[in-house]
């Protein structure tokens, strides 16, 4: 059978249009290109926590709390999102539906049968494509 059969197209478009909400939200903030080049990063580096094996994902999660430091530092960044999410509900609430989203791909992807690698590479296809379509559609509406 085809991969273009196999692929949760729902939950792609889904990922496409949640994404490209996001990058129009962040278009309007008239942000440096250095901003959008760390949004980018951040976009692959969550796409790839979620579509990472959980077997991974604890030897990753052992490696940021094997020393004293990166605990306390994991515990200050917690704490920075925790206030994040009193401060500024809108964009908590923005990046939640984004995870939620990938997150249902990742599933749907695991569910077809789809390895890893695939659905990676097609997640962050779709995420970025939605990004760059938010941007560029607040940019041809005003």
């Amino acid at each position: 059978m085809s991969i273009i059969k196999q692929l949760p197209w729902v939950s792609l478009t889904l990922v496409l249009v949640t994404y490209s909400v996001f990058g129009w939200i962040l278009s309007q903030e008239n942000l440096p290109m250095l901003a959008w080049l760390m949004i980018g990063i951040s976009v692959l580096l969550l796409v790839a926590a979620i579509t990472t094996p959980w077997s991974k994902a604890v030897k990753y999660m052992r490696f940021l709390f094997n020393t004293k430091l990166k605990s306390f530092l994991l515990a200050v960044l917690g704490a920075f999102l925790f206030f994040l999410i009193f401060a500024e509900f809108r964009i908590f609430l923005d990046i939640l539906l984004i995870i939620s989203a990938t997150i249902l791909v990742r599933l749907d992807f695991q569910i077809a049968g789809i390895s890893e690698n695939k659905a990676f590479l097609f997640t962050s296809l779709f995420s970025i494509v939605g990004l760059i379509s938010g941007v560029l559609l607040d940019y041809l509406l005003s």
